[in-house]
């Protein structure tokens, strides 16, 4: 087990990145706690049977484990023991995203967190969650914005300008070959959407519905949740100390719009399941 560990890159002190994944899973109870804010207001969040995707360090899974039937999947068996060791109240299961191993019609509510962007087989993947879910489920969606001046300046994978803009293969050949190389083979690489292509994968078999507004809100209330990485963190201390915030709160909307598309960092919706379609 030891020796798996060092080889994961995200358990790796000597990583890049390593500060930042470390924060990321310090707060996934605060980023659960984030989520079920949003889903609350959509739907009483209780009784629900709720499949949690790419669940990571299982503070989603948690948090929402306790007025809730959950299960945990994750590809990565490491994740889970973590979980397991960590948490009790939700039940665990390894797995590809692409053998989902539910019936249709059984489920109320799918949590995808900052899982889509990883992902190869989005359309494929849609497809079985629309079957999956019952006439009154949804999904709970968090992904990072393609298009977003803050993403373009600060990748939130890797922290370099640009790499937001880059498909897959591309992220691959200009950037980890030549910076990255032990990380050439994973299968997870990120490839960000924008929110036109969010809406093109939903639009046909989901009500898309958006929730910047209340994020921001949070997020300038203290919300420990949402942000992790440090560009994020000192731009939030900067625009606080030069009392933007007020501003942005101001700005902020639900709309498919110039400042959604092109300034929201994160996209974060609530997608209902159009079974009459």
């Amino acid at each position: 087990m030891e020796a798996a560990v060092k080889q994961i890159p995200w358990l790796d002190e000597k990583h890049p990145n390593y500060e930042r994944w470390k924060r990321a899973r310090e707060i996934s109870i605060e980023r659960g706690k984030f989520v079920r804010s949003i889903i609350s207001k959509v739907r009483k969040c209780q009784n629900l049977k709720i499949l949690d995707i790419g669940s990571g360090e299982g503070g989603t899974s948690e948090v929402l484990s306790e007025d809730n039937f959950v299960t945990s999947f994750d590809m990565n068996k490491i994740r889970l023991l973590r979980q397991q060791n960590s948490f009790s109240n939700f039940n665990l299961l390894c797995g590809s995203s692409s053998s989902l191993p539910f019936k249709n019609n059984s489920l109320d509510l799918i949590i995808l967190q900052d899982v889509l962007e990883h992902l190869d087989n989005r359309e494929e993947l849609i497809n079985n969650i629309y079957n999956l879910l019952n006439n009154n489920g949804m999904i709970y969606l968090s992904t990072p914005n393609k298009f977003s001046v803050i993403n373009i300046i600060a990748d939130p994978h890797w922290g370099v300008p640009l790499a937001s803009l880059l498909k897959r293969e591309s992220v691959r050949k200009y950037f980890l070959n030549y910076f990255r190389k032990s990380e050439m083979n994973r299968k997870d690489i990120a490839e960000l959407l924008s929110l036109k292509n969010i809406y093109e994968l939903f639009v046909d078999k989901f009500e898309v519905q958006l929730f910047i507004r209340h994020s921001v809100n949070e997020l300038f209330k203290g919300n420990k949740g949402i942000v992790w990485s440090n560009f994020h963190l000192k731009l939030l201390h900067i625009l606080k100390k030069v009392k933007l915030d007020k501003v942005i709160t101001k700005l902020a909307n639900d709309r498919i719009g110039f400042i959604n598309r092109f300034f929201t960092p994160t996209f974060y919706m609530i997608l209902k399941v159009n079974k009459s379609i």
